[in-house]
């Protein structure tokens, strides 16, 4: 079970009702944070997750709509008494940009790992110490806690978009345990991928183990014009999270211009992805009333739902 609340659903600059792009995920008691643009920290206090737990933030790019609210909520993380390690994720470039930033701070009570990605997909467990991660050449592996895929997109700046994808482990077989005589106390372990030893036999996972089953998949993509490859990156995602910088499809031009997308645009990577809902996002501070354009997205992917600082939605296993 996965947890998600937009903590700001706003571009270009923050308005009385509207923070910039930011998005909170909980998974195990864990959290992710995709961007942290201004009033982030307002909206996560609003939201009571917490803010000791977040071990990964993912950052898109370079813009101070997405990433001005980062040396503040660190600060805050540090106060809140963590000492693990906090990993930040981003685009080609991004290092020097977050290091910059975090001269402000006069101290850090943990250590920040940075990473630099393009196309690229990463395997994440999670510890108590912190996150253990490597690359990966199949998203869809049933290892590890969590997959995370990054895509280049094409913006005015080097921007990446993610998908977070949660594994399903194959369906657990009890007779073929019962067969092999496992004693039930150690079904979990096999139900996690793990091999385990009882009385001198190896038990291996395969053996208890059958068939495949499709995890959680959530894809977040902002702050580019559309290209061919995102159709592709986010196919069949239980929740597909997009930028929707113009509502109306007479702003096309400027849209080209600025390298953002429009709502109907939006729902035709929705529907060509044959994702499950789209959640719009991203929303140009000249847009006062984003739900008044819905139908423009509305009528090339049914399920769309404007998005709105505060939105909170649980995604499971279908």
């Amino acid at each position: 079970m996965l947890d998600l609340a937009l903590l700001g659903s706003g571009g270009s600059m923050p308005m009385p009702d509207r923070f910039l792009s930011s998005l909170l995920i909980r998974y195990n008691g864990r959290k992710i944070l995709i961007d942290c643009g201004e009033g982030t920290q307002v909206a996560m206090r609003i939201l009571k997750w917490g803010f000791k737990s977040i071990d990964i933030i993912c950052i898109t790019h370079k813009h101070g709509d997405h990433i001005l609210g980062l040396p503040g909520l660190l600060a805050t993380i540090g106060n809140s008494g963590r000492t693990e390690p906090i990993l930040i994720i981003g685009p080609n470039g991004i290092a020097k940009i977050i290091e910059g930033l975090i001269l402000s701070l006069s101290y850090l009570p943990y250590d920040i790992k940075l990473m630099e990605v393009s196309n690229s997909s990463t395997r994440v467990n999670f510890f108590q110490e912190g996150v253990e991660i490597e690359e990966v050449y199949n998203n869809y592996s049933s290892n590890g806690d969590l997959i995370i895929s990054t895509l280049e997109l094409d913006h005015s700046a080097p921007c990446i978009g993610y998908s977070l994808y949660i594994p399903r482990s194959p369906k657990f077989n009890p007779e073929k345990a019962t067969y092999y005589n496992i004693p039930k106390n150690l079904w979990k372990n096999l139900q996690r991928g793990e091999t385990v030893t009882y009385e001198g036999n190896i038990i291996e996972p395969h053996m208890v183990l059958e068939g495949s089953r499709k995890g959680i998949k959530l894809s977040y993509i902002t702050d580019t014009r559309p290209i061919r490859a995102i159709p592709d990156f986010i196919k069949e995602s239980d929740l597909f999270i997009c930028e929707g910088t113009y509502g109306d499809s007479e702003d096309i031009g400027k849209a080209i211009e600025n390298k953002h997308m429009t709502f109907s645009e939006a729902a035709q990577l929705a529907y060509e992805g044959k994702v499950r809902e789209l959640l719009l996002t991203h929303f140009s501070p000249a847009m006062e009333e984003p739900q008044g354009y819905i139908e423009n997205a509305a009528k090339i992917f049914p399920n769309t739902i404007i998005g709105c600082d505060g939105y909170i939605k649980t995604l499971t296993y279908s």
